[in-house]
């Protein structure tokens, strides 16, 4: 349900709001967004001295904002954390999953290591805070949980067979966990980017794990992550389910997959996605 634009300028006083992946990109650019709306940030990705900076540049101070440094794939340690945060802020309201790491290599070349560090960051490392936090949501009754998932979650991308498949289980997971608490008051909306101005391409891992360090044209030519951050801010002030945040031709894409699956099959190969 839409809000008017004077409820929308109230909506995150004095919120709680978790972000990860808060170091950079979509995640730096949604603190930018956030910082003058009154809320409380929880800041976290595993570069702490990133999250400093961040947090100096947005001048945001010790009482509105909690650096909670962490590592994704250390998965099975994150139900420790909320803890902190309700340690010093007394509440959560809303969790930003956006926090992990993209893939740019042939299945064949790929490694069942860097498969699974993929899938460990980017599912595991996500549902982790989400399972951790939704106890509290569930006794508080009220509780909202955005995952960045992304346009590969909708489709089969080439040379990112891991990190599609880890978006898709994202979608998967997110969908059912709605309906399983459809009567607690717990909001979820899943966020689908195509291509958008970030580090994602330089950071994504090649097929033995290392960093790809290469920026693609797709990246270069892509929606501005502040851009991206504000549609996010408006998609969860609304309560949307899901909102995809591309360019046309990768919407296009989304319908032809849906609607004409063998002619995207034909089409997709010839895509130019790195």
């Amino acid at each position: 349900m839409k809000i008017t634009n004077n409820q929308k300028k109230n909506f995150w006083k004095n919120k709680v709001v978790w972000i990860t992946g808060a170091s950079s990109g979509i995640g730096e650019a949604l603190v930018h967004e956030l910082k003058d709306s009154g809320v409380n940030l929880v800041l976290s990705a595993r570069r702490k001295s990133e999250l400093e900076r961040v947090k100096s540049q947005s001048e945001l101070s010790d009482e509105n904002c909690l650096i909670l440094p962490l590592d994704l794939e250390k998965y099975a340690t994150l139900g420790e954390f909320p803890e902190f945060v309700l340690q010093k802020f007394g509440r959560i309201d809303v969790l930003i999953n956006n926090g992990g790491i993209s893939q740019r290599s042939l299945a064949h070349e790929t490694s069942l290591s860097t498969y699974r560090s993929l899938i460990n960051i980017n599912f595991f490392g996500n549902i982790a805070l989400s399972l951790a936090l939704l106890p509290y949501f569930r006794q508080q009754k009220v509780g909202h949980i955005v995952s960045v998932a992304s346009i590969a979650g909708k489709f089969g991308v080439p040379f990112r067979t891991g990190y599609s498949s880890s978006k898709f289980a994202l979608t998967g997971f997110y969908e059912a966990l709605r309906a399983e608490n459809i009567n607690h008051n717990i909001e979820i909306t899943l966020v689908y980017p195509g291509f958008i101005k970030t580090n994602i391409s330089e950071n994504a891992y090649s097929g033995d794990g290392s960093k790809h360090g290469k920026l693609d044209p797709g990246i270069q030519e892509g929606i501005d992550s502040r851009v991206c951050a504000k549609q996010i801010i408006s998609a969860i002030e609304d309560g949307r389910l899901e909102v995809v945040i591309a360019r046309p031709k990768e919407k296009f894409a989304i319908f032809l997959h849906k609607y004409f699956p063998s002619l995207f099959a034909k089409l997709i190969p010839k895509a130019k996605v790195v």
